[in-house]
């Protein structure tokens, strides 16, 4: 056992990037705190703190009226838009379709595997803890799926990470990586946040969207890394192709 356990380090410290054990450190924390996170839900620890910063999200003594002007809550439902199936779909697909003509075949199979991945785990996860949604507030948009994890905000962080990082993979200057991964991060926070101020979503239920969101997107990228070193997904733009 020993023995093998050596032969494993061995194979990791030859074949895996620092990145790659970043992405691997990532999903192991996601995944840790998300198994935190939902055993204290599901014993009722989170209730006070759910329910606090739900209604601090409210008018004073309006329980019905998101906090700030008409205007915001379009807004709210705008960004949540953003996480939705249609979206994220038409989002998943135009970007399919930009590895395809430029011919990289890998990287296409792999975000559809990727983001159907994570749809099936999100759709799993709420079955298997189907929490009911908020009732101290109407919803400001329809919902017909229990609570926790929060689909939006897990498939946004899925998919937009995902595709942050297929694309950063493909562009050569380092600014123009970091934006592109920062531009992914913030619209899956404000998704999250919208489904919190529209009253869909406890706030334990968006946390552990991010969580499991940024874990799978993490294993996702983990196997990127090492797929593309074996040429089955496309290289990054610094790298030469493996002969």
């Amino acid at each position: 056992m020993r023995h093998q356990a050596m032969k494993a380090l061995r194979w990791l410290g030859r074949n895996v990037e620092m990145s790659s054990m970043a992405f691997l450190t990532v999903f192991v924390l996601a995944l840790w705190a998300f198994a935190e996170l939902a055993d204290e839900v599901l014993e009722g620890e989170t209730r006070n703190l759910d329910r606090d910063l739900l209604l601090l999200l409210r008018s004073p003594g309006a329980r019905a009226d998101p906090l700030g002007p008409p205007w915001l809550e379009q807004v709210g439902r705008d960004l949540t838009a953003l996480g939705g199936v249609a979206v994220l779909g038409f989002t998943v697909l135009a970007v399919a379709g930009f590895f395809l003509l430029r011919r990289q075949f890998g990287s296409m199979l792999f975000l559809l595997v990727a983001t159907g991945g994570g749809m099936l785990i999100s759709d799993l996860a709420k079955a298997a803890f189907d929490r009911a949604r908020p009732d101290l507030v109407p919803h400001g948009t329809l919902v017909h799926t229990a609570s926790f994890p929060s689909g939006h905000s897990m498939m946004a962080a899925v998919t937009y990470l995902t595709l942050g990082v297929l694309i950063a993979r493909v562009l050569p200057k380092r600014r123009l990586k970091a934006y592109v991964l920062a531009l992914a991060v913030v619209v899956a926070l404000l998704v999250g946040v919208s489904r919190v101020y529209l009253g869909v979503h406890w706030p334990t239920d968006v946390l552990a969207g991010w969580l499991a969101g940024a874990g799978w997107a993490a294993a996702c990228m983990f196997a990127a890394q090492l797929l593309g070193r074996g040429g089955y997904v496309e290289p990054r733009a610094f790298e030469k192709p493996p002969t």
